[in-house]
């Protein structure tokens, strides 16, 4: 049940991150301080323990997976929801009415399924695994919901709507988590495919975000959250 549990804490931070659009009681320019943590973070789970694992589960093939994962996710954020901004304010003339809202929350959708799928099949190899990957995922998730909030006021949807859209990346989370935990056997498939979303994330999201920050504080707080993953490593993996 520890994914499950802890699915549902990603789900409340998809819809944290909806509150700071309706309620607006937080600062948002903190949220760079996540993307930027998050993204630092999620690359190092990438390259230090999802595509080792994989390699050791699938073999070379696993490659060929983490492939499929980051094309997958490439096409329905250029098809489904195009261009829009991970985290920041979305403002007016990025967002063309109801259709485009939605589109974006269908892409959104699909990459936050495989959240879910991550964290269980991180769980499947080892309980380190999966907390190390709860942590990587779970920074971002408040900007998500964030996103997609405000993605669905600029479209003309009201509160209610905004914050159930990011309900929504929490439940497609969840189901993601109990998706993987019904078909545990092929963790060797989920796992890198997983790997490959969340690389699509951090390097064609979550990175962009920040390089359009001026200064160098965000792009110093990458290395942090890098730094945190190659200690958190080392700690708990060895």
């Amino acid at each position: 049940m520890l994914p499950v549990l802890l699915g549902l804490t990603a789900a409340i931070g998809e819809v944290f991150g909806g509150l700071i659009i309706v309620r607006q009681h937080w600062e948002r320019r903190y949220l760079q301080y996540f993307i930027a943590l998050g993204a630092g973070f999620l690359l190092g789970v990438v390259f230090l323990e999802m595509i080792p694992e994989s390699l050791h589960l699938a073999g070379e093939k696993a490659l060929y997976f983490v492939l499929i994962g980051y094309l997958l996710v490439h096409m329905a954020e250029h098809t489904l929801s195009s261009h829009f901004h991970f985290g920041e304010e979305v403002h007016g003339s990025e967002v063309a009415g109801g259709f485009r809202s939605f589109s974006v929350l269908a892409g959104l959708l699909i990459h936050a399924f495989f959240d879910g799928i991550a964290i269980t099949s991180g769980f499947i190899v080892s309980t380190s695994l999966g907390l190390v990957l709860f942590a990587a995922i779970f920074l971002h998730k408040i900007p998500e919901g964030f996103t997609v909030a405000s993605v669905m006021v600029v479209g003309g949807q009201g509160p209610r709507v905004a914050l159930l859209s990011a309900a929504l990346l929490g439940a497609s989370t969840v189901a993601g988590i109990l998706a993987m935990m019904l078909f545990a056997v092929h963790v060797g498939v989920g796992l890198p495919i997983a790997a490959g979303v969340c690389f699509y994330v951090a390097a064609s999201d979550l990175i962009p975000e920040i390089n359009q920050q001026p200064g160098i504080r965000l792009a110093l707080v990458v290395f942090v959250g890098v730094g945190l993953l190659v200690w958190l490593h080392y700690l708990l993996l060895g």
